[in-house]
């Protein structure tokens, strides 16, 4: 006889991230969700749907746009907030640049990944955010798996990873002094194998980036780059057509692709499954240095 009481895997991880969703709205007065249009953020959005049916979403979706995005990311986020019918707040890189609160990067590595902390330090001081909702996860990196659900950010928004606060039983302290924030992370517990099985359980839909297609691509340092106009060629790179799909989602010239005939939700479940390699192992930005990912952390990136 099944126990009616009985939770399986991901309706726990369902329960618990709905649960911090519901934590955040609580104890917050402006809380925003950080949208970047991956899987990840993708089933935070549905997640905060869920939490709050049958209202709306109570908080807006905030996407820092680089001005680099795939374009497959730009029309799957503008069809996503129709479809939910929320807010969307975009902060722009390209404006930073232009007003020169950072300067853009040059050479054939260059990139403005790094630029993107500036913009959404600058968007959460424009429209007083005390709370930002983001997708990351504690196995994705080591840095992230540092992070509590609620990670303190000071009135910099900086990030110290060794002053954050005890979480025992799920009791979250959301107290700060004015100018501060939290970041918050209600998936953290999720692996990737967990955010794709519940891809597959909820029939949400995905960009196209993440099922296998053609694409035009070049090889640099193991990592398979999309040709775009902002990916600079190397004397000796060569430009050729190859079966691929990304497992994560970033800007073009620094999110590398994987050769992959899974197009659909299944058989990415099976790849994911016999992998060995980590989805960020791709990024071109998290090999910057052994601390890329830590480093921008603690300046106040996602």
């Amino acid at each position: 006889m099944s126990n009616p009481y009985y939770l399986s895997h991901l309706k726990e991880l369902e329960a618990e991230a709905i649960f911090v969703i519901r934590e955040v709205v609580a104890q917050f007065e402006k809380p925003a969700l950080l949208f970047s249009g991956g899987k990840d953020s993708i089933v935070l959005a549905y997640l905060s749907r869920k939490a709050f049916a049958p209202a709306r979403i109570p908080f807006p979706l905030v996407h820092i746009d680089t001005g680099h995005n795939f374009p497959e990311t730009m029309e799957y986020r503008d069809w996503l907030v129709n479809e939910l019918g929320v807010k969307l707040i975009v902060g722009s890189v390209q404006e930073s640049i232009d007003k020169g609160r950072v300067r853009e990067e040059t050479g054939v590595n260059a990139s403005r990944n790094a630029l993107q902390t500036v913009t959404l330090l600058d968007t959460i001081e424009q429209h007083k955010f005390d709370a930002a909702m983001g997708g990351a996860r504690r196995d994705e990196e080591k840095a992230r798996a540092k992070e509590r659900f609620f990670s303190h950010r000071d009135e910099f928004g900086q990030w110290d990873p060794k002053n954050q606060r005890p979480e025992l039983w799920n009791l979250f302290n959301g107290r700060k002094h004015i100018g501060e924030h939290f970041r918050v992370f209600p998936i953290s517990n999720w692996t990737e194998m967990d955010v794709w099985q519940y891809i597959y359980s909820e029939n949400i839909p995905i960009p196209t980036l993440y099922l296998s297609h053609e694409r035009e691509v070049i090889e640099r340092d193991g990592a398979l780059l999309s040709t775009s106009p902002w990916l600079q060629l190397k004397a000796g790179e060569i430009p050729t057509k190859r079966i691929v799909r990304f497992r994560t989602c970033g800007d073009m010239p620094i999110t590398g692709a994987v050769e992959s005939f899974a197009d659909t939700i299944e058989k990415i479940i099976e790849e994911v499954a016999s992998s060995r390699k980590t989805e960020r192992g791709t990024r071109a930005d998290d090999k910057r240095s052994e601390t890329a990912m830590e480093d921008r952390k603690k300046s106040g990136y996602f």
